[in-house]
């Protein structure tokens, strides 16, 4: 058996058991409440996080150079190549 399938069988496994847990605390126990409370939390805050990850990149990213000054480059790079030879 590859590593792969050991991986994938594994993964599939243990998302079945966390599927099994999860459904238990939620319907048999009586932290229902707080377990849905934790899921709401940890899911709105990784959304959250990721668009303040967007955010945070877009503002410290500089923004590209316009495509006119690329063509100038690239003109000059052209003519140092045919001088060259």
């Amino acid at each position: 058996m590859s590593r792969d399938i050991l991986i994938g069988i594994v993964i599939l496994v243990l998302s079945v058991i966390g599927i099994l847990v999860y459904n238990w605390l939620l319907f048999f126990t009586e932290w229902d409440l707080f377990i849905l409370k934790i899921t709401a939390f940890i899911a709105v805050t990784g959304v959250l996080a990721i668009f303040a990850w967007i955010g945070y990149t877009l503002a410290t990213t500089p923004p590209p150079k316009p495509i006119e000054e690329i063509e100038k480059e690239l003109e000059k790079e052209l003519q140092t190549e045919e001088e060259k030879k």
